[in-house]
């Protein structure tokens, strides 16, 4: 058959009609072969998910081409520079098929999908697989997908067999370049990405993950090559920065000051009895339980970088130090790394779903290899619901109870609640609750009812829990904080029809918008061993200085990040990513010459210490 005119390696001696079909012939084939592979690349970018999502990427037309256009154009160039049919797709076979196995395995094995960044972390990804002993034996989807390459390929050699001229194959590598160049600011187009690709009939849009496979994958690993990551600050020296690292010395925690630490990040949760001018609402009857807690307590100010969501925010500021927080890709130095290197016990709970913000492979980059989630953990205690405050905060200590029963190691337990949060209900009052005297509208006294009497349960389960520690033997420090003010209607409707200034132009305004509250309580074996009595108004405090905070507060002096940053922290206690900072006291967006090299000093040790990997994983 290779004999056949049609699949003859050269069109030398055809007349000239079979010389126009030859070519039409190899090319058509060609990039029915691309085509092929372009779908096939398909076949694995929905992972373990829904098969019906393999068909939704043809409904929508513009995902599938999105997808196959790249295949083609790579396609091209290596047909440009081998000449060869068969060479040429089994080349590209080998490039498109090896980043979509790479995908599919990572879904596979930890629902995360592949991003431009992850590739230049190709070493520490083979030693995580090791260590993780994951399964990575091929499926019957690997096997078909090997099988059609190499089919295409073999059938490629027998009937797909011209070679372009030299002088044409070089015209169709700078034409593929040249269009690969041309569409690159389609793959880059936000716009485009978020509202004009969009395939929700199959997954949950609140998902990363699944946000990212409805959309296939090689359009979607394009795009992330736009993707936020860390960048160097202006002026950046890296020399300087690790000089200036390496100018403190790791320090570790003294024997004596190990105390078993508790953290709780509450969803939503502010004091909204601060709030000036506002009537109609009984707060002692809503706070009484916090403000209880309050005073046997270290407590302050909270200045975040959020406002009625982006809870991940304030969550990975506290455990990292970092004010400006990009994609963790990869293990990154954090305070739960410290903990670990410290003899501790680190892990947490977060009563929802796994995949939100990532938090399953996030928190393990981030040194808490334990974590508790409804899939693994919750789902058991809460079958119908994510489990509210009153299952997860008893939870918390059945923890930290195993822990000491256990292997009796100071513990870390870093926990992010779910009640409180929002939308909430404008029709009805959930918990029968009613804390408004009538005067508000129907809509808002609804928002307020509902959410204060999530505050006014939340507070109550704490004070349980703290009365649990309380009783034990071993020194217990707890720290709660808010991660951000609620949501309270569309355009804030509430907030408004309440009168609260969120005007952050103002100091007042600010404060309503950005702060919540922190909590440091301890016990008296703590209170004994840290020379402490965690009573008082500390300072306010930005949420990635948080923890250094409590540190200094505990006789801790911390590694040298800690030190570096405590430094700084002592100068100018709240820096923002929003361009707020307080420098001597006072909220300003335009800081004087050495609150902006304070600055500068801290974006340079934030960029090393979060691209220099330290410890020992």
């Amino acid at each position: 058959m290779k004999n056949f005119w049609l699949f003859r390696p050269s069109a030398a001696g055809l007349e000239p009609r079979r010389k126009v079909l030859f070519w039409i012939w190899n090319a058509a084939a060609l990039l029915l072969a691309g085509v092929c592979l372009g779908a096939l690349s398909l076949a694995f970018a929905f992972g373990t998910y829904n098969r019906a999502l393999f068909a939704s990427y043809f409904t929508h037309p513009l995902i599938a081409l999105l997808n196959i256009l790249p295949v083609l154009l790579l396609l091209l160039i290596v047909h440009g520079l081998l000449g060869r049919p068969w060479l040429s797709f089994l080349v590209s076979s080998v490039a498109v098929g090896g980043l979509s196995l790479a995908n599919y395995y990572l879904l596979r094995c930890r629902d995360d999908p592949l991003m431009f960044e992850d590739i230049k972390y190709i070493r520490e990804a083979g030693a995580i697989t090791q260590n993780a002993n994951y399964d990575l034996s091929p499926d019957k989807r690997i096997w078909l997908g090997l099988l059609c390459i190499l089919a295409g390929t073999l059938l490629l050699r027998l009937l797909v067999r011209g070679r372009p001229r030299g002088r044409v194959r070089a015209g169709l590598c700078a034409a593929g370049v040249i269009l690969a160049v041309a569409v690159s600011g389609v793959y880059a187009d936000e716009d485009l990405y978020d509202n004009g690709t969009q395939n929700f009939d199959h997954i949950n849009r609140w998902s990363a993950t699944q946000l990212y496979l409805s959309k296939g994958f090689l359009y979607p690993f394009l795009h992330s090559v736009t993707a936020d990551g860390i960048q160097p600050p202006e002026g950046y020296d890296e020399a300087a920065a690790e000089a200036l690292l390496a100018s403190y010395s790791d320090q570790d925690i003294p024997e004596e000051k190990k105390v078993d630490l508790v953290t709780i990040q509450l969803e939503a949760f502010a004091d909204f009895s601060r709030f000036q001018g506002v009537e109609g609402i009984d707060w002692e009857r809503a706070y009484s339980d916090y403000h209880a807690l309050e005073a046997e307590s270290y407590t302050g100010n909270l200045i975040t970088n959020i406002f009625a969501g982006g809870t991940v925010d304030t969550e990975r500021a506290f455990l990292t130090g970092y004010a400006d927080l990009w994609n963790f890709r990869t293990n990154t130095n954090s305070y739960g790394w410290y903990f670990d290197s410290q003899g501790y016990t680190a892990e947490g709970s977060h009563p929802s779903y796994d995949w939100f913000y990532n938090r399953r492979n996030v928190n393990t980059y981030l040194g808490i290899p334990t974590y508790y989630f409804l899939e693994n953990h919750y789902q058991a205690l809460s079958p119908d619901a994510i489990a509210p405050d009153n299952i997860l905060f008893p939870e918390i200590f059945n923890l930290y109870a195993a822990n000491r029963d256990g292997t009796g190691a100071p513990y870390f337990s870093f926990n992010v609640t779910y009640q409180g949060h929002g939308p909430y209900d404008t029709e009805t009052v959930w918990r029968g609750n009613h804390y408004t005297d009538g005067r508000y509208s129907t809509e808002t006294t609804n928002i307020v009812d509902n959410y204060l009497g999530s505050v006014s349960d939340t507070a109550a389960q704490l004070s349980a829990l703290v009365d649990q520690f309380r009783a034990e033997d071993r020194p217990v420090v707890l720290v709660v904080y808010g991660d951000h003010k609620p949501w309270l209607g569309y355009n804030n409707s509430a907030y408004q029809e309440l009168g609260v200034n969120l005007d952050t132009s103002t100091v007042e305004g600010f404060y309503n918008y950005y702060g919540t509250r922190y909590l440091i309580w301890a016990n008296d074996a703590a209170k004994d061993v840290l020379g402490q009595d965690f009573l008082g108004e500390g300072p306010d405090v930005s949420s990635c200085f948080l923890m250094n905070l409590l540190f200094d507060y505990l006789g801790w002096t911390g590694d040298a990040w800690a030190q570096a940053t405590t430094d700084i922290w002592r100068e100018s206690p709240v820096l923002t990513s929003t361009g707020s900072y307080i420098r001597n006291g006072e909220l300003t967006t335009e800081l004087d010459p050495e609150g902006q090299a304070l600055l500068s000093r801290y974006q340079s040790l934030e960029y090393y210490y979060g691209t220099h990997f330290q410890y020992d994983s």
